[in-house]
């Protein structure tokens, strides 16, 4: 796995680097910038956002509103997928549920970044050019789809392998690393795979043996849950189809934001710069081991895990990370300015977007105006299946439930994973029966709508205008981009 920090037997180039503070605080503002695209947008672009806060909003009232209570049931359950949740519940009551969910949405990247800061300083005393390349990994397609407990526990593995080095002597070393392996555990399950991989790759690289490995047994204490409950999720294990076109799909896909030459060149120079640090044993071992591990866990990993989707994706940005994060060189300041540039062009695609999208969606949910408190509405959400981009609305109609209290179709409601539940609609009325697929230039026909049969209202979402509409629909308000239409009941079965 290359040769260690201390016997650097390469043929790169010495150069005289940047001084190790200026480096720190190099990377320190880096991290900071991370949260940037959150300041230019009043409703966060991230496609889960709108149904986290639908479900935090539905625990927060506590069946105080007789509509809530009418549509849903939230049932608390212990397991490794409950980070913002349970910030959630202390936050929401001192600033609000949307404020409280904004901030700590925002603190996950400059999180995850000050973990990259906080390993690569930790490990050799300054920021080099791994540290800045996994900046450009912080934008991934986990945290754009907004899969905001694995992100979270994603910066907390970071801070606890930091944690573990620095704590390395100390006698009670392992009761600081049982209470934060249990505590990355309780954000999300995978996190804590992670970290485990993490701290078992660094000790390896010391000595590789059993003994080695099964130091790291602090971390253990999530595994007393999941053998004796459901503290590892549930749900059928499953692979894409077909398994290879699958694979290879996702490794294109693993920085999948906005802008297609841009998220692919990013992995391209990633994985290049993985390899010529390989092949000048530029690659510290202490890393190297578990991101080969991680590495191979995508290949192995099936799609749907413990009631999870995009179990492998999400592994892949987190590889590329600790793997660039392995590259072992210092740089002058101007080549870290200009290394940095990758994340930064990355930033500002994201950026641009969301302040974009953001404004297009306040726009767009005007016509819940004229949506009556408690009423049950099927959403229609058309996204085009040839842009790279993946459509930000997906789960947008679930601000009908913070809005009026309704009861909508955009919701993670899968019985035995998910803590929010529906009371008041039949089988298949969830995530992803919003979702309209469309070629390119094809209108959506919503005459036959399936999610329509048991609603009150049928919202569209899109840009095309529909071909078709249910038999009876009254257009009650309108506004480029979002149709809300009144159904005729009569007839259908609720």
């Amino acid at each position: 796995m290359g040769s260690s920090p201390s016997t650097p037997a390469s043929t790169f180039p010495e150069v005289i680097a940047i001084a190790p503070r200026q480096s720190l605080i190099f990377g320190l503002v880096l991290a900071a910038l991370s949260a940037l695209p959150f300041f230019v947008s009043h409703y966060p672009q991230q496609g889960d956002f709108a149904s986290h806060l639908a479900r935090y909003h539905v625990m927060l009232d506590a069946g105080r509103s007789a509509d809530l209570a009418r549509h849903y049931l939230f049932e608390w359950r212990l397991g490794g997928n409950l980070g913002i949740d349970l910030l959630i519940a202390m936050l929401a009551p001192v600033l609000g549920l949307e404020r409280a969910a904004w901030l700590l949405s925002a603190m996950i990247p400059t999180l995850t970044g000050l973990g990259i800061v906080a390993v690569e300083w930790t490990l050799r005393r300054r920021i080099g050019i791994g540290a800045v390349l996994a900046m450009a990994t912080i934008w991934s397609p986990a945290l754009s789809m907004g899969f905001a407990n694995f992100c979270l526990a994603l910066a907390m593995a970071l801070f606890g392998l930091a944690a573990w080095i620095r704590l390395t002597g100390k006698r009670w070393r392992w009761a600081a690393m049982l209470v934060w392996g249990g505590l990355t555990w309780l954000c999300h399950l995978a996190g804590w795979g992670v970290l485990g991989l993490l701290v078992a790759g660094y000790q390896w690289s010391h000595k590789k043996s059993l003994q080695s490995l099964l130091a790291g047994w602090p971390l253990a204490l999530p595994l007393v849950p999941i053998v004796l409950g459901n503290g590892g999720g549930s749900g059928i294990a499953s692979y894409g189809t077909p398994l290879l076109n699958y694979k290879v799909g996702i490794w294109i896909e693993a920085l999948r934001d906005r802008v297609f030459m841009l998220d692919f060149l990013a992995l391209l120079l990633l994985i290049a710069a993985i390899g010529l640090a390989v092949r000048h044993r530029r690659i510290d071992p202490r890393l190297g081991w578990a991101g080969l591990a991680l590495t191979l866990l995508t290949l192995l990993v099936p799609r749907h895990l413990a009631g999870g989707d995009y179990a492998d994706l999400r592994l892949i940005a987190a590889a590329l990370m600790i793997g660039v994060l392995a590259i072992d060189w210092a740089a002058p300041r101007w080549l870290l300015l200009g290394v940095s540039s990758l994340f930064l062009a990355r930033l500002a695609a994201t950026t641009l977007a969301w302040q974009a999208e953001s404004q297009q969606l306040d726009a767009r949910l005007g016509v819940l105006d004229a949506l009556p408190r408690g009423a049950i509405v099927a959403a229609a959400v058309a996204g085009d299946e040839g842009q790279w981009a993946r459509n930000p609305f997906e789960h947008a109609p679930s601000y009908a439930v913070l809005r009026r209290d309704a009861l909508v179709n955009s919701h993670f409601v899968q019985d035995g994973i998910h803590m929010l539940k529906l009371r008041a609609a039949q089988t298949g009325f969830a995530d992803p029966s919003q979702r309209v697929r469309l070629n390119p230039g094809e209108r959506p026909d919503l005459a036959a709508f399936a999610p329509a049969q048991q609603a009150e209202y049928l919202w569209y979402l899109g840009e095309a205008e529909p071909a078709g509409l249910p038999a009876g629909a009254v257009i009650v308000a309108r506004v480029p981009g979002s149709l809300l239409l009144r159904l005729d009941r009569t007839g259908k079965q609720h």
